[in-house]
């Protein structure tokens, strides 16, 4: 009977080799051909999963060398299968020219309970072994894991989800479609709230707004860089690069305008507005120029902020989020930073951060949707 399955299955009517299946299923469950032949019906008909778990369990239970050496050869063509079918998937995901934009892939954190079972679908799904899968899989904040076409990151993205790995995609058109403004200072308001700030143009304006429009909110480092002159371990002078200081970056998000107001502690005049300030309006002008007093500035700006905002959560996962960025610079390098620091050299951290605030924003539009 099992010529009689193997000549149905060649000939391509699979009904017949079923029902002859069927018959030797419950004769013989436990006989290795059956299951092979078994195994052949479930690939012949696009059961896929079922025909691999079959070959898998023939594998581990058989010694029989031809049978082990046709499990393989099913195995194998299952995986050319796979292959076809996800570069015709891919195709069919880049065709429409909207799809070919720049793009990147997120990855969101996962619990360590579930990584074991996350980074097996994971590797299969990005082929990748799975030790590395594991090692790509963040257990804290959000990991820029891919850019390019965003058709083909929207078709791993979606196979992704289905897998139950949280993540995201976006493109660099909806990014630079956020307004960003420099805000110098709030101001008194008769109604909400009022802030004097500079557009991209470095135009200086007023912006009122209500505290509820404000929906997130993100908070950042951006180091500051010097070239400094140490010793090598051979003694021998060399200069360097190092981060001498950094500067405090805090952003509020809205959506409802399609705007961030961006706020950092160099750049915020403590002199004007709104009396907010620990140390405001001193008679002598050393006070603009000493870090301490900046800083302290700074703080009871983002106390009197948090004051008016306890509901909207603060993101400020940033520079762990930038480690995962910073080499991705064929986008780094499209995106305009709307920072504006004198640097001796442009660095990659400023678009990073607008990249960050950009897709907190984003996803809070997207959940509000």
């Amino acid at each position: 009977m099992l010529e009689q399955i193997a000549s149905a299955l060649e000939r391509k009517d699979y009904p017949t080799a079923a029902k002859l299946l069927k018959q030797l299923l419950k004769e013989s469950p436990d006989n290795p051909w059956v299951q092979f032949y078994l195994g052949r019906l479930y690939e012949s008909t696009g059961k896929q999963t079922e025909a691999e778990k079959v070959y898998r369990r023939l594998l581990r239970d058989t010694t029989n060398s031809k049978l082990l050496t046709q499990a393989r050869q099913g195995l194998q063509r299952l995986e050319d299968i796979e292959k076809e079918e996800r570069q015709q998937a891919k195709a069919r995901a880049t065709s429409d020219a909207s799809n070919t934009e720049l793009g990147v892939l997120v990855l969101e954190p996962i619990g360590n309970e579930l990584k074991t079972q996350a980074a097996q679908k994971f590797a299969q799904i990005m082929q990748l072994d799975a030790y590395n899968a594991r090692l790509m899989l963040p257990s804290r904040g959000w990991r820029v894991y891919r850019t390019g076409a965003v058709g083909e990151l929207k078709y791993y993205g979606e196979q992704l989800r289905n897998a139950n790995i949280p993540c995201f995609w976006t493109t660099l058109s909806e990014i630079q479609k956020i307004k960003v403004f420099q805000v110098s200072y709030f101001q008194q308001s008769t109604s909400g709230v009022t802030v004097v700030c500079k557009n991209d143009s470095n135009q200086l304006g007023s912006l009122n707004f209500e505290w509820s429009e404000v929906r997130g909110r993100v908070q950042g480092l951006l180091p500051i860089f010097e070239q400094v002159v140490d010793r090598n371990v051979r003694g021998k002078l060399e200069r360097k690069t190092q981060t001498q200081d950094y500067f405090q970056f805090y952003d509020l998000h809205l959506p409802g305008r399609s705007s961030i107001l961006r706020l950092h502690d160099n750049g915020y005049d403590f002199q004007q507005g709104i009396e907010i300030a620990v140390a405001k309006r001193k008679p002598y002008p050393a006070y603009r120029t000493s870090h301490s007093t900046i800083r302290m500035n700074w703080n009871s700006l983002l106390s009197w902020i948090d004051q008016k905002l306890l509901q909207v959560e603060v993101w400020s996962e940033f520079t762990h989020f930038a480690q995962t960025a910073l080499d991705r610079t064929e986008l780094l390098h499209q995106i305009q930073s709307h920072i504006h620091l004198f640097r001796r050299e442009p660095t990659d951290w400023d678009s990073a951060f607008h990249l960050y605030s950009s897709l907190v924003f984003l996803q809070n539009v997207r959940s509000h949707l």
